[in-house]
């Protein structure tokens, strides 16, 4: 561990004396421009104190006593210094002196705190948390930390120094890290709230850090596949048999709703037989580890019969050969150049189009698609029916204009 500073320093409260015109001193401990002071249960008058060297003026029997005090303090509060040096354990000016006077320093660490909280989630992942959110949290983590080493050049800090100029430096700091856009940086931060917001809970800060900061979020448009498009990608003809799989899972996609993790991962165990024995997916998200039940239409069944002895899907038991996303979107977007769609083709464009054309435009109740789509709460799926509100509204803009 580095610090930047570390001094100490002796004082007279000339403000403050007492009936017989004294006044105490004070031992001020400063730790990286971070003071705190403590009185060292001395007196003297104004007039016998030396402000240059911090020490009491002359050579009597009373001044030697009191200097020599002082310098054992001081000693002391080095040697303390030191031993946390070696240790290479987070302390700050509050350590320090609260070590001087004896009291417990046991004092949490906020990466520590946050390691704790990311195993008591990975302990209850598939009950109360799905992995992706452990994921998340342990990628917050992993950003908190080389943030604190960058702006502080220490390994870890005592949660009780967080304040609002840590939350906006954090949020800065994901910011130069390109790691997103202004979503993704600000789920990070609301992570990290979650984490101030339990030490606030257990009174490990005084305060709650993130009382006065507001998340801004962005708004995103969801794109979706009109009806045309979808039958035009679904017609056709691709000489590439690489691509011509793509397609279909794309296209499989856009009638189940799966997302690309879902449909990688989906397997004979997710198919069951439902009202009137007609097969349906039920599958476990695994974002939110909620459950999905979608009804098979004839063209998903045509997909998986079509790659049911595919060598890929033997090998990896899936019922579809999936490969890497990467892969996928870069072929998606060949697909929509040979198809003439000028929309930005990716793998998640098919939920959305489950959602939206396939489902919602054909009059399937919007709690149907919240259950069929996995969402916990009807509010996400409702992000869907705004955007074909907007579509509506569009198409009678066109007819107001025109009568």
């Amino acid at each position: 561990m580095e610090t930047k500073t570390f001094s100490l320093i002796h004082y007279l409260r000339k403000a403050q004396l007492d009936k017989t015109g004294k006044a105490g001193i004070y031992l001020r401990i400063t730790v990286n421009g971070q003071r705190t002071e403590l009185s060292i249960k001395r007196k003297t008058t104004p007039e016998k104190w030396c402000s240059v060297k911090g020490r009491i003026k002359g050579s009597g029997k009373e001044a030697k006593e009191m200097n020599h005090y002082m310098d054992q303090l001081e000693s002391k509060a080095y040697e303390i210094h030191s031993k946390l040096m070696v240790k290479k354990k987070p302390f700050n000016a509050e350590t320090i002196k609260n070590k001087l006077l004896g009291k417990g320093t046991d004092h949490k660490t906020l990466l520590a705190i946050y390691e704790e909280h990311n195993a008591q989630i990975k302990e209850l992942i598939g009950s109360d948390y799905s992995y992706g959110a452990y994921r998340r949290h342990v990628r917050t983590m992993n950003h908190l930390a080389g943030f604190i080493q960058k702006e502080y050049k220490v390994s870890d800090l005592y949660v009780m120094e967080v304040d609002l100029n840590f939350v906006n430096g954090f949020h800065h700091y994901l910011k130069t890290q390109k790691i997103g856009n202004q979503n993704t940086v600000t789920k990070y931060v609301v992570n990290f709230k979650k984490i101030m917001r339990m030490a606030f809970a257990n009174n490990w800060v005084k305060k709650d850090p993130f009382y006065s900061w507001k998340a801004e979020w962005k708004k995103v448009e969801r794109d979706v596949l009109t009806e045309a498009e979808l039958r035009s990608l679904i017609e056709l003809q691709l000489e590439s048999k690489s691509l011509e799989q793509v397609r279909d899972i794309f296209v499989f996609c856009c009638f189940t709703g799966l997302a690309y993790v879902d449909v990688k991962k989906l397997s004979n165990n997710h198919i069951v037989n439902g009202i009137e024995g007609k097969r349906w997916i039920k599958i476990k998200r695994a974002k939110t580890d909620s459950l999905s039940s979608v009804p098979l239409l004839p063209i998903a069944e045509k997909i998986l019969f079509k790659y049911n002895d595919h060598r890929q899907s033997l090998l990896t038991r899936a019922l579809l050969p999936v490969i890497s996303n990467q892969k996928t979107n870069a072929y998606l977007k060949e697909i929509a150049s040979a198809c003439g769609i000028k929309k930005k083709l990716t793998f998640h464009l098919a939920r959305h189009t489950f959602a939206t054309t396939v489902t919602l435009s054909n009059g399937i109740s919007i709690e149907s698609v919240s259950k069929m789509l996995g969402h916990q709460s009807l509010k996400t799926t409702q992000i869907y029916a705004k955007v074909i509100d907007k579509k509506l509204y569009d198409d009678m803009s066109i007819l107001k204009d025109k009568y």
